[in-house]
């Protein structure tokens, strides 16, 4: 079996711990001291006995708290009622057992097998019959106590349980208050207050699972976070005879480990499971206080959070196109009616970053400025209108008389975005991927971690219960990301929305595809047959309207003629008074006495931006080419031949004439939203809306034809698209 690392140091983890254990309590329950028809499990009982006396042996302590009295003595006394019984009485056997009669008169046979058991081995053993009283006493705990050091001295095993004859509550399966409860909650009292090295709870199943154990969806919980698992787990029926069953064990594991003593619940079913628990063997459930220490609670989650996306995005795909539209409309008005509480985690976000000391421009990239809720709730409306993306007919050929051909548009299964700062970007993802049909995996940056999570919950809480809240996962940490990138098998592509630092670590790290959304260094290059009016407005938008967006202009590249017409100075006199920074480049910083930048390749994101002189348009294209980041760049001319030289002959994902840089955005090309704008090659480039996130198969329909080396089939490959 492969086990991730992190699985691997909580195994270490066990093993280490499991060398210095000598006190062993073990708690075994109802469920395996009795049969299923309320009599003595004298098989399982003799093989935990036989355990019990191999490590008393081996030098361990060991300590039994024991359930079944109750459970054994109704068995008992009904025996008993039965065979005193009138015939009246058998034709009307409707009759209640009293249970502290019963916890009386099994106790006494409890023990007594237990003493015959154990003698057989060559073992002594101590009854302890204790109530919750007992435990309010100072005296009597400090007397326990040491009764219990001399019976360890002596190797002799004590045997507790809880005195139901005796005891205070109304009956033995009755009213939970006070010290202790159960004999699960009585076991981790003795531990504490006995001071164990572990406690193994014993039931009928294996350990905790995320389900019911009849469940086949369930699974088992090898080591239990308290921060992953508290309010996950789904449990089944109580104990078949006991009084609490898995909840119960639970409750006391988690407030045993807690308390700094290492509890496992394994399956009481099993000859050696206590033997192997001590050798460190991965059996059971463990709790431990450092559990967390030891694997990280999302990673764990890091497959289930995957491949639940997958599933949900199956259901999602199944659904008829006017639901998965009425999801989007949901969505959109409970962006609008939760805008309010948006607004004050986003806030928080801002003012956190700005104590911090975050950059401006990030600070800017993060705040959701007014209005900008409305915008994207009308973005997911236009989303939501758009044509059915999944199933459309893309080509239709008859390969063969009767042999229709279809290729076809379909989701791309399950994404992993990784963004940076901005929390309007989640709303655009997530959105696109629900009209696309695919399942969703979301990072976004800690800095906007309050404004991703209402976002997050906002957004999911408008599924319906037929997808489940699952189909979009918002991870929690960057530390979860490599492990994200193992899962080759069920995340289908990589959306790395960041630095091209970030594309590249994240390219290193996976195998998926990679869709790169990396440095938005975007050129305007205005030309000598420039207007004047037309190359302000553009330059001065493209700089200053969103200088945090990656399309903004980060260069503005002049044709030398400029220099001595008075354009050049009347565009850097502009920017200077709308508070623009310039840095310039051999050429400009010379002319206009401006600092020098220290590089090219540099996105500033805020208002600033460098400013070079090129001979022509050729010179811009080789510029742009050796020192951009195929992102988007535009060429500001009168001449069309000039015009068309830039448009195609630079190599990047957007390239204008004439218009702002700010353009390329999914929205302005009426995409709807956008994942991000690719600066990649393959599958999808520039603004990436809800066709980069489909892709496609085939679809073949026949009346029986069959190959059978191509004898007797007539291939036509008549195209039947149009």
């Amino acid at each position: 079996m492969w086990l991730c690392p992190f699985a691997e140091k909580a195994m270490e983890s066990e093993r280490t711990f499991m060398r210095n254990v000598k006190r062993v309590f073990v708690k075994v329950g109802t469920a395996v001291v009795t049969r299923a028809d309320g009599r003595l499990a004298v098989g399982r009982l003799g093989a935990l006995c036989e355990q019990l006396k191999e490590l008393n042996s081996q030098g361990y302590e060991i300590v039994l708290v024991t359930s079944g009295a109750v459970g054994l003595g109704r068995q008992r006394l009904r025996y008993r009622k039965l065979v005193n019984s009138s015939l009246a009485d058998l034709q009307n056997p409707q009759y209640e057992l009293d249970g502290k009669a019963c916890a009386a008169v099994g106790q006494s046979s409890l023990m007594a097998l237990y003493d015959t058991l154990f003698s057989q081995l060559d073992v002594s053993s101590s009854q302890h019959l204790v109530t919750d009283t007992d435990f309010r006493n100072g005296s009597f705990r400090k007397q326990l106590s040491e009764t219990v050091k001399s019976l360890l001295a002596l190797k002799v095993i004590p045997i507790f349980n809880e005195n139901d004859a005796v005891s205070t509550r109304r009956a033995p399966y009755e009213d939970s208050s006070g010290i202790f409860w159960d004999n699960d909650s009585l076991a981790g009292l003795l531990a504490l207050e006995l001071q164990a090295d572990l406690l193994v709870l014993l039931s009928d199943v294996e350990g905790l699972y995320s389900g019911p154990p009849s469940d086949p969806d369930s699974k088992l919980i090898h080591t239990y976070i308290k921060e992953k698992h508290q309010g996950e787990i789904t449990f089944g029926d109580k104990s078949r005879l006991g009084r609490g069953g898995m909840t119960a064990k639970v409750n006391a594991a988690v407030c045993a480990a807690y308390a700094g003593i290492p509890v496992v619940i394994t399956s009481g079913y099993a000859t050696d499971s206590i033997i192997k628990v001590l050798q460190g063997k991965r059996i059971g459930t463990l709790f431990h206080q450092d559990a967390h220490l030891w694997t990280s609670v999302k990673e764990v989650g890091a497959r289930e959070m995957a491949v639940a996306a997958r599933e949900c995005s199956r259901r999602l795909q199944a659904m008829h196109s006017d639901d998965r539209r009425k999801i989007l409309l949901d969505i959109a008005d409970a962006l609008e009616a939760n805008e309010s509480l948006i607004k004050v985690e986003n806030e928080a976000d801002v003012a956190d970053a700005q104590d911090a000391g975050y950059d401006k421009s990030l600070v800017a990239r993060l705040a959701l400025k007014p209005g900008k809720i409305a915008s994207l709730a009308k973005s997911v409306r236009v989303l939501a209108e758009m044509e059915e993306p999944i199933g459309q007919v893309l080509k239709r050929t008859e390969l063969a008389d009767g042999l229709i051909l279809e290729k076809t548009s379909c989701p791309l299964g399950v994404l992993l975005i990784v963004f940076e700062s901005r929390p309007d970007a989640l709303v655009q993802i997530a959105s696109l991927a629900i009209r696309s049909g695919n399942g969703l995996l979301l990072k976004g940056g800690k800095e906007a971690k309050r404004s991703n999570a209402i976002l997050h919950k906002v957004i999911t809480s408008a599924f319906p219960k037929s997808i489940g809240n699952k189909l979009i996962g918002l991870v929690a940490s960057r530390e979860d990301i490599p492990d994200l990138l193992k899962l080759d098998d069920v995340i289908d592509l990589v959306i790395p929305r960041g630095s091209n630092k970030l594309v590249s670590q994240i390219k290193e790290l996976t195998k998926i595809p990679v869709l790169g959304h990396s440095d938005g260094i975007c050129h305007v290059y205005v030309d000598k047959s420039a207007k004047v009016d037309t190359a302000k407005r553009i330059v001065l938008d493209a700089k200053i309207d969103y200088p945090a967006a990656c399309n903004a202009m980060e260069t503005l590249l002049v044709h030398k003629d400029l220099s001595s017409n008075g354009l050049l100075n009347t565009l850097t006199k502009e920017l200077q008074h709308e508070g623009v920074t310039l840095y310039g480049g051999p050429r400009a910083s010379s002319l206009l006495n401006i600092p020098e930048a220290h590089s090219f390749h540099h996105e500033y994101s805020s208002m600033a931006c460098t400013i070079e002189i090129v001979d022509d348009v050729q010179a811009a294209i080789d510029h742009i080419h050796q020192h951009g980041s195929s992102h988007t760049d535009c060429i500001v001319t009168e001449n069309h031949e000039v015009a068309e030289i830039f448009l195609h002959g630079v190599d990047s994902a957007a390239v204008f004439h004439n218009a702002s840089t700010r353009f390329c955005d999914g929205a302005r090309f009426g995409l709807g939203a956008e994942v991000g704008i690719s600066t990649s090659r393959i599958h999808a480039r520039g603004p990436v809306g809800v066709e980069g996130m489909l892709t496609t198969r085939w679809i073949l329909r026949g009346s029986g034809q069959v190959v059978d080396g191509d004898k007797g089939v007539i291939y036509t490959h008549r195209d039947l698209s149009q």
